[in-house]
């Protein structure tokens, strides 16, 4: 024992030497990282100092600092009706993405069928695919239906990424619940109703919990697919602030940073709970796995 702990002692300062250094392709992308987190702190941080800044005009700081420009963007843009229109098709898409993506979940990890590999990779591909290759003819067919421009148009628009994006979440929940369960509970005289219902809704909690906090981050974050089938009535945040960049007239740009700085801070409040009760390496993990 007194053998192993010298040659311990006497191998640590050479890992610690091997720790430290690094080979150039190391040193090369650990600089590009860094450079690109600097710049985007310098762009954050620019667009915060502006919103308070009373005027700022080639100097490094501002001339003076000023909370007037929230009062003025939360009065200019009328962001409350905005606020209120975010979350009420937020919280609806959530609500309508899990109520179908939950069952259709459980069928997919219970119920083995032909051609099962082709319906998870139709599920993949509004997730993987830019919303703008789908998003104008999924407008076409909306606008033409009359649903686009309304409330419910936006609604749609964005379950067809929220729901498969509940799906492969809920999937790997669901397959973690010993199927035992449920047949002892069918030996019992439960039907499938009640054990979904009674048994396996209590035990999914938090995958559901998981998947509406990503889904409502993924809705408040869409701006291709609410642009496209957006109306006056139901506009989003992030809708909202790309048109009062390109509106027409002259507008100061602090009251706009102020704007942007709300719906990054907004953004900022629902991806830290999604970390919180999400963890992303799970749902890497579950993509890359190939289903059976």
């Amino acid at each position: 024992m007194t053998t192993t702990a010298t040659v311990d002692a006497v191998e640590a300062p050479v890992r610690a030497r091997r720790a430290v250094r690094a080979t150039p392709t190391a040193w090369l992308v650990w600089g590009f990282v860094i450079f690109f987190f600097v710049n985007l702190a310098g762009v954050i941080g620019s667009v915060v100092v502006s919103s308070f800044g009373r005027q700022w005009f080639d100097t490094w700081l501002p001339e003076g600092f000023t909370g007037r420009w929230y009062g003025e963007a939360w009065r200019d843009f009328g962001l409350l009706p905005v606020l209120v229109t975010t979350v009420e098709v937020s919280l609806t898409v959530v609500v309508v993405s899990v109520l179908i993506g939950v069952p259709a979940a459980y069928v997919l990890a219970r119920r083995p069928f032909p051609g099962r590999r082709v319906l998870y990779l139709l599920f993949l591909l509004p997730i993987l695919m830019p919303p703008i290759t789908y998003g104008i003819p999924l407008a076409t067919v909306l606008y033409k239906y009359g649903f686009a421009g309304h409330f419910s148009g936006v609604v749609l628009a964005n379950l067809v990424p929220s729901v498969p994006f509940v799906i492969l979440t809920m999937t790997p929940f669901i397959e973690q619940i010993d199927p035992a369960i449920e047949r002892a509970a069918r030996m019992c005289g439960a039907g499938t109703g009640r054990i979904f219902v009674r048994i396996l809704a209590p035990l999914l909690v938090p995958g559901i919990l998981a998947a509406s906090i990503l889904v409502l981050v993924r809705t408040v974050g869409m701006f291709e697919l609410t642009f496209l089938t957006a109306g006056p009535d139901s506009t989003t945040l992030v809708v909202a602030l790309y048109n009062s960049m390109s509106a027409a007239g002259i507008r100061a740009q602090q009251s706009v940073d102020a704007m942007a700085v709300i719906y990054t801070g907004t953004m900022l409040v629902l991806l830290v709970l999604a970390l919180r009760v999400v963890n992303p390496t799970q749902l890497v993990a579950r993509v890359k796995e190939e289903p059976e």
